[in-house]
């Protein structure tokens, strides 16, 4: 009971430096429960929602005329599968619609509401009342991302005809629910349902073959064997025959942006956490020294060493447990901003809950390490005998040098006693750089990450693995193409063309989507970052996933192989990719026709050099549109697409941004308050001799601006040098290599510069507790 009470007196008698720790403390176990949750529930997050949707582990779409009865068959004898379905469907290669701010181009796979079927049964989240005929169902992707509500209309363009739907509902899908897979699902009415399918015609009709696994972790395994026994025989992966997705690969792309958000949230934590430790040993150190009279008059009535510290490490441990708890329970208001990231990414509804694992683990991590800290700086209480704590920790006589002797020294007095003030606390400034310099790189991080994602897309797109070119054209034959690639070479407003085709192969026995071009130097995504792209017909470039699955490397010969044809290609370089899970690999136009003889790319991607993309597409269309089967316009896909991420990138910003702020503005009052109490006879003094308020508020300033910028110029240079070295850390596991994010220097001057002036200002309105201490005062208390 006298320790409770010795602690509790002790945090009364500090309670602004107690408010501050709690804060601090506050923030990171808010932080910690926020990623841990997070990161735990997302391992098991698909499969429950498969359980709870009773979605298949995988699936496969193609038109009618294309689908043969052995396909099913394949699935049906497989003692892996466990049930399969089929089902009638529209299916569009080439739709359009609005999606973010932009037209989207994707497949459409269009389902019959009132269709019997054992998957994927119609669940909706929310709906309208009543039905009307032009309703239609969207995924709730399109709601969180997409920009739709109940009501609006969502028109849909196909072969340059639209037919446009009321949205009466929104339902989740773990595999058709995104634009990831480039086809998402669709649903409508019955009616509407049959009238679509009469207007489009027999060429748009298709079978959706679904199964169930026994273990969903073998779906990729499956899906690769299928495709080696009934490869795409359509070559291209633009406009293939068929559509597959399991759920093992939607996991994998699902899973990773928000697995990266999360990690970033508890590696910021950890930093929040380290600040605390610091502050917390400069606060028992600093209460020590302050109250070293008090413990020589305990220890001289009676108090042993380990009763005062277990008084100390008890203060802080009651400010710890309160300030983790309540920032645990705060967290859970804070996660369903979150859930909804999760769920704009995913497209599936996150529903919160309480974990406890993730509860005890964040209040235990922050309780043993202040714990450990806390012993390990007030432990020296036992070796301080009673006299000298009585005599003030005084045992011999101690004369310092003067740094900055007032006589001597040059500059202004008001920057000389500031310059003395700097140099007496250099242990508290070299604390308060580090925290800063920590607390400015986690910013730049922050604000690297969201200009690539949300300002300047181009790096981040190629990271992704996508070309960005302005339009993408797909020719009908390979006759159209031949006709077609030249004549838009010479178009206006075109700065260049380049083939990029894409084909689903084995190499070395392994499934792998490969890339063809005419000319890889002419692609403004240079992947590759080690050795360099094939230029002739024997080489071949591969990601570092695929060189690493198949322990091959630059100077190796793998076997590609296509439709049973193989043919050996020695590897000339090394890329990165997030796309398909970071496999791709790369051969030349004429490396691909020792393969198959007759090929002849279908794909061009076009450059635009000032001229208006939607104004080229319609002249496109206008003058060969009997040629072309497909085309893209790139810009707006890309502006589609990337909306998904910004907003999840944005939250993390403004979260590290605005705890910056909380824990500069904790961390200079803590250590200004401290100052001005242990100093105050001093200021007294000042203020008698005819100082000001404001000077002394000045050379208090003064003192810790150095530091700032010190802090700051540490933190926004290994930022500037470091951030794309952390973010290749936390992608290495999606197969990316070498980051070359683009950092905007003088968007981290300018962060800088407002951590600077925030620190000035803070520091001028903790000093204004000057404003109090007078001589007269000092006198009479």
């Amino acid at each position: 009971m006298k320790m409770i009470n010795l602690a509790l007196a002790n945090i009364k008698k500090g309670k602004s430096a107690a408010f501050s720790l709690f804060i601090l403390i506050f923030a990171a176990a808010l932080l910690l429960n926020v990623g841990i949750t997070v990161i735990s529930k997302m391992s098991t997050f698909y499969d429950d929602k498969v359980e709870e949707l009773h979605d298949p582990h995988l699936s496969l779409m193609m038109k009618n005329a294309n689908y043969k009865e052995v396909y099913g068959d394949f699935f049906k004898h497989n003692s892996g599968v466990k049930q399969i379905e089929m089902e009638s469907m529209i299916l569009l290669d080439a739709a359009r619609f609005r999606y973010g701010d932009s037209q989207m181009d994707s497949g459409a796979a269009i389902f019959n509401a009132d269709a019997k079927r054992d998957f994927s049964p119609l669940k909706l989240i929310q709906k309208l009342d009543p039905m009307h005929q032009e309703d239609i169902y969207v995924s709730y992707s399109f709601k969180t991302s997409g920009g739709y509500k109940l009501g609006d209309t969502l028109t849909i363009t196909y072969q340059d005809k639209a037919y446009s739907y009321r949205i009466a509902g929104f339902f989740e899908s773990t595999m058709l629910g995104t634009p990831s897979m480039g086809i998402m699902k669709f649903i409508l009415p019955d009616a509407a349902y049959r009238q679509l399918s009469d207007t489009l015609g027999v060429a748009a009709g298709g079978t959706y073959l679904s199964a169930a696994l026994n273990d969903s972790r073998q779906s990729t395994t499956l899906m690769n064997d299928y495709n080696k026994k009934y490869p795409d025989p359509s070559m291209n992966a633009i406009d293939p025959t068929f559509w597959e997705t399991d759920i093992e690969t939607m996991k994998s792309v699902g899973t990773m942006t928000i697995n990266i958000v999360s990690m970033i949230l508890v590696a910021f934590a950890a930093v929040i956490v380290l600040v605390t430790l610091i502050v917390i040993k400069f606060r028992v150190t600093n209460s020590i020294d302050d109250g070293i009279v008090n413990i020589g008059v305990l220890k001289a009535v009676g108090y042993t060493s380990r009763q005062i510290l277990a008084s100390i490490v008890l203060q802080f441990m009651l400010i710890t447990l309160s300030a983790g708890i309540i920032g645990v329970a705060v967290s859970y208001a804070v996660i369903p901003v979150f859930g909804g990231i999760v769920s704009s990414l995913s497209g599936l509804l996150w529903t919160r809950s309480f974990d406890i694992v993730s509860i005890i683990l964040s209040i235990l991590i922050v309780a043993v390490l202040v714990l450990a800290v806390t012993i390990l700086s007030a432990i020296r209480i036992q070796k301080l005998h009673p006299v000298a704590a009585l005599r003030g920790g005084i045992m011999t006589h101690s004369f310092k040098r003067n740094p900055f002797p007032l006589e001597k020294a040059r500059g202004g007095l008001q920057f000389v006693l500031a310059c003395k003030t700097m140099m007496m606390n250099s242990k508290q400034n070299i604390m308060i750089a580090f925290i800063i310099a920590a607390i400015t790189f986690a910013s730049v991080f922050s604000v690297v990450l969201y200009y690539n994602v949300a300002a300047d897309k181009k790096a981040f797109f190629h990271l992704v693995g996508a070309e960005t070119s302005n339009v993408m054209i797909q020719a009908k034959t390979a006759t159209d193409s031949e006709k077609l690639f030249p004549a838009i070479e010479h178009m206006d407003g075109v700065a260049k063309t380049a083939i990029l085709d894409f084909l689903p192969t084995r190499i070395d026995g392994q499934a792998i989507y490969m890339n063809i071009s005419d000319d890889f130097s002419k692609l403004e995504n240079q992947t590759v970052y080690e050795g360099r792209f094939p230029k002739y017909d024997n080489e071949i470039a591969v990601s570092w996933a695929v060189s690493k699955l198949l322990d091959k490397s630059i100077g190796d010969t793998v076997k590609v192989e296509i439709n049973n044809v193989s043919h050996p290609f020695l590897i000339t370089g090394l890329s990165q990719s997030i796309s398909n899970m970071g496999q791709a690999a790369y051969l030349t136009l004429s490396g691909i026709q020792q393969i198959v003889p007759d090929y002849t790319s279908s794909v061009i991607n076009v450059y635009l050099k000032d001229a208006d993309t939607a104004r080229f597409i319609k002249d496109i269309k206008a003058k060969y549109g009997n040629t072309q089967a497909n085309i893209i316009n790139v810009d707006e896909t890309i502006n589609g697409q990337s909306s998904i991420y910004i907003s999840a990138v944005f939250a993390v910003m403004v979260m590290i941004l605005a705890i910056t702020v909380l824990v500069v503005i904790m961390i200079l009052y803590l250590v200004i308050k401290t100052m001005i109490l242990k100093r105050k006879r001093e200021f007294g003094i000042l203020k008698a001799t005819g100082y000001t308020t404001l000077q002394l508020m000045s050379q208090i300033a003064m003192s810790f601006i150095p530091i700032v910028i010190i802090g700051v110029l540490i933190g926004g240079v290994l930022g500037c040098l470091y951030t794309n070295s952390m973010l290749t850390l936390l992608l290495s596991g999606a197969g990316i290599h070498n980051v070359q994010f683009i950092v905007k220097i003088p968007l981290i001057v300018m962060l800088c510069i407002g951590l600077v002036v925030l620190a000035y200002l803070v520091s001028m309105l903790v000093a204004r507790r000057i404003k109090r201490i007078s001589a007269y005062g000092l006198i009479t208390e």
